[in-house]
């Protein structure tokens, strides 16, 4: 069946179903386990949008506590997981309209969530709604799976499979196509300390390990407003001085690709350090400072396979209550654990400062020859005619990693700018189409007989 073109005459519906999503802000409020919504209520509005629109297009749903949900359509004994989720990261600055008032210009669908996760979200959605208006029978049971809690800690997921199914294989569609067979490590950790105030007396930067800053600031007690706006002039830094803060912007990026951002908080600590003397910033400077391979702590890694190691340093504190650096590191295979570990606690102790885990995810591989990975890649090539790319592995984490056997598939086409957690967000309205396409040929392949 021709499925390409059976989705370009439902193009409308699924633009502005889309648009509906996009419109939630989603991005987590605060974390409340007591709640009847325990990732807040923006995050629960977009999982009962979902919900509510499975009920009405006729499909079996359950929701586990408000944590995540499933939507499910076919028969047999084997169960085919489609892992999405409904949270957003924050908007940051930087963005030409509202984040979470869609609109579509050049031929793009622009908005917070719109390439991760909330379009293929949608684009899964219509792929399973459509075959199932076609009645054509799926020989395994098909679970759309929502989680809500993606981009912050994966609660969600832990939650959902304390009580249910693991699929038999599945795939995310959350990164990538043709196809992302390999997910590099994640690794977390603080780095934290105790300092007496000394001319700095705040610093603040980012709100999420996962994303670069675009946004840092400071409060001083001495005046410095003339060389630093004489400093943002002189290297073409965008910042401010207002309301007794020295303000920088930057660039987001996700984390798994930092060298593609502008870490702000980078930028505010090399001007400081030109005129304060403080561990703090010096660390940052000289340890940290536009450095996403990690060389410059000793910690770099290359594998042929998986590529580099990569560092984030993305939530930054300074206060007399806190000294605080979070850093979301990205490896690959042969990562030494220990050894790492070792390095930066004898980095750190030289600046005065102290090492803090806090999460190890290990890295997630499927052999490139499985029957999985064969069987997406035709489905991706017949519906795009795209012969020559080839499945590759990836410094991001998504819920594939939550499965056995599971891949991230799409939605992001080869030849495309990775957008994910940046300003101005936005998917193509032609990617969108031949996505749930493609969807729609994999679901029907994977679920044969």
């Amino acid at each position: 069946m021709d499925f390409l073109s059976y989705v370009k005459a439902r193009e409308e519906e699924i633009i502005e179903t889309t648009k509906s999503l996009l419109r939630i802000p989603s991005v987590l409020d605060h974390y409340d386990p007591k709640s009847q919504t325990p990732f807040g209520k923006d995050i629960q509005k977009a999982l009962k949008f979902m919900l509510n629109l499975a009920h009405k297009d006729g499909f079996i749903t359950k929701n586990i506590r408000n944590y995540a949900a499933h939507i499910e359509h076919g028969e047999g004994d084997d169960l085919l997981g489609i892992l999405c989720h409904l949270d957003v990261v924050p908007v940051g600055d930087g963005w030409v309209q509202p984040p979470f008032f869609p609109y579509v210009l050049d031929n793009k669908l622009y908005a917070r969530g719109a390439s991760d996760d909330k379009g293929p979200t949608m684009a899964a959605y219509f792929a399973l709604k459509f075959l199932k208006e076609l009645d054509i029978p799926l020989h395994k049971r098909v679970r759309i799976i929502l989680g809500t809690d993606e981009e912050t800690a994966w609660r969600c997921m832990h939650e959902y499979f304390n009580t249910e199914e693991m699929p038999t294989i599945g795939f995310a569609p959350d990164a990538s196509f043709p196809l992302i067979y390999g997910e590099k490590g994640m690794y977390t950790f603080d780095v934290i300390g105790s300092y007496q105030n000394d001319a700095l007396l705040e610093f603040r930067s980012g709100e999420r390990y996962n994303v670069v800053p675009d946004y840092a600031e400071c409060i001083l007690d001495i005046d410095l407003k003339q060389p630093f706006l004489n400093f943002l002039s002189y290297n073409g830094f965008k910042g401010e001085f207002r309301d007794n803060k020295y303000i920088v912007h930057g660039k987001n990026a996700h984390a798994m690709s930092p060298n593609l951002g502008v870490n702000a908080a980078f930028i505010l600590a090399i001007f400081l350090d030109e005129h304060i003397d403080n561990p703090f910033i010096k660390f940052i400077k000289e340890k940290l400072s536009f450095d996403p391979y990690a060389e410059k702590l000793g910690i770099n890694l290359f594998d042929p396979e998986m590529k580099d190691f990569t560092m984030n340093p993305g939530v930054f504190k300074y206060s007399e209550k806190e000294v605080l650096i979070g850093i979301n590191c990205r490896y690959p295979k042969n990562f030494d654990f220990e050894a790492t570990e070792d390095k930066l606690k004898k980095q750190l102790k030289k600046a005065q400062l102290e090492y803090r885990f806090k999460a190890n995810k290990p890295l997630h591989y499927v052999d490139p020859n499985d029957p999985l990975v064969k069987t997406l890649m035709q489905c991706y090539q017949t519906v795009t005619g795209d012969y020559e790319s080839k499945p590759i592995t990836i410094g991001g984490g998504t819920y594939a990693r939550a499965l056995e056997k599971a891949v991230a598939f799409g939605m992001t086409m080869p030849h495309r700018k990775d957008v994910a957690h940046q300003a101005n967000e936005h998917i193509f309205i032609e990617d969108l189409i031949q996505g749930t396409a493609i969807y729609m040929h994999a679901i029907y392949e994977l679920t044969r007989e």
